[in-house]
């Protein structure tokens, strides 16, 4: 069972992903005519996501190889499905 004070200290890692994720939300709803800025917005959150992987894991001395793949593999399937539906 989770408890709430895992979850509080994991909360201030967690909010600029959550507030990086808002962001996109309405970049997508205010620049929804804009393809390339739209396109741009994409490819710079999923950066923002790999380095924000990184970085969490680094904090919680977790770090391995394999973690990375798994963020950048996740970070590509997601821009894989946004152009798909851009195009």
């Amino acid at each position: 069972m989770i408890s709430l004070k895992k979850i509080s200290k994991h909360l201030p890692h967690y909010m600029p992903l959550l507030a990086l994720f808002g962001f996109v939300i309405f970049a997508f709803i205010l620049f929804s005519y804009d393809t390339l800025l739209l396109g741009i917005v994409s490819v710079s959150s999923a950066v923002f996501y790999v380095l924000w992987g990184i970085v969490h894991h680094y904090l919680h001395k977790d770090l391995y190889i394999s973690v990375v793949i798994e963020y950048i593999l996740v970070a590509s399937l997601g821009l894989i499905i946004i152009f798909s539906l851009l195009t």
